[in-house]
């Protein structure tokens, strides 16, 4: 779906934290034990790491936000410092956070194995719950209909707009290419037309060789293109200028679309799962949920 994996990891690895603390440690040694008894790896030297189950790598304690620090999380142990209620850096504007798929608790080797991961999980599970009601709440998502229509165009609406910045962004290098061989077309082309009444002497080409194979890269790019005459630089520049503000405009709208489209899907699986949904009962679903 497109999303900053290295990003959601962080989130993903800063609630985790969140949850181990409200398990009320007593120290930071029963704080990391904590950790490893909930699935996750913890790995100590100079600076501490952690790697939830799932992960590829360890991710620094200190690369996080202000609020997981070991000095930060041992005040927050401590009980001399509260955890910031938002870790969005200033990017959500609404009323919901981000919504995260429901854990499948009933099939979790993790949770049959940890009942301490099974108690955080179906924790997560309710706030997870709470925050998808909140999303649908907020963009007067009512009906299983309205859901699926939803979900369906903001892939769609997410999708055109890639595929627009996409082609805007080749047309773009395309031109910044175009633009080099025609320059280098202009400077080595008289060169190129003494070699030929030479003869195409072996001693022009030994003197001349590299503004020759210069000139010839730039006619081979143009019967490649199949440009029977070749644009102005001026022509290509504005054209350029044009593309670029284009593409600015579309990435204005890029990470608010990705969100919503990343937001909506989580939230109709995450009904799916609630309400048991298949292709088979949807129906079923739809009468029920009319009564």
């Amino acid at each position: 779906m497109g999303e900053d994996k290295e990003s959601t990891l962080r989130e993903k690895l800063e609630q985790f934290i969140d949850e181990v603390i409200t398990q009320k440690p007593v120290d930071f040694e029963s704080f990391l034990r904590m950790l490893t008894e909930n699935n996750c790896e913890v790995k100590r030297g100079k600076h501490i790491s952690l790697r939830l189950d799932g992960q590829k790598r360890f991710i620094r304690l200190r690369s996080l936000s202000e609020d997981y620090t070991e000095d930060t999380i041992l005040e927050r142990i401590s009980e001399q410092r509260d955890a910031a209620p938002m870790r969005d850096c200033g990017r959500k504007t609404k009323e919901y956070q981000s919504v995260n798929l429901l854990i499948d608790i009933q099939n979790s080797i993790k949770a049959q194995n940890s009942p301490g991961y099974e108690r955080w999980a179906k924790i997560f599970n309710l706030k997870q719950m709470a925050q998808t009601l909140l999303f649908l709440e907020e963009n007067n998502i009512t009906e299983m209909g309205i859901l699926q229509e939803s979900a369906q165009k903001s892939k769609d609406d997410f999708n055109d707009l890639q595929t627009r910045i996409q082609t805007a962004d080749t047309r773009m290098k395309e031109i910044t290419v175009l633009q080099k061989h025609i320059g280098a077309y202009i400077k080595t082309k008289d060169v190129y037309a003494e070699y030929k009444k030479s003869g195409y002497s072996k001693k022009f080409f030994a003197k001349h060789e590299n503004q020759i194979n210069a000139c010839k890269a730039a006619k081979d790019h143009f019967n490649k293109l199949g440009l029977s005459k070749l644009p102005t630089i001026k022509a290509l520049q504005t054209e350029y200028a044009t593309l670029s503000a284009e593409k600015k405009k579309l990435y204005g709208n890029y990470h608010a679309k990705r969100e919503y489209m990343q937001n909506v899907l989580k939230a109709r699986q995450n009904v799916q799962t609630l309400l048991g949904y298949n292709e088979k009962n949807s129906e079923q679903i739809s009468q029920r949920s009319e009564r």
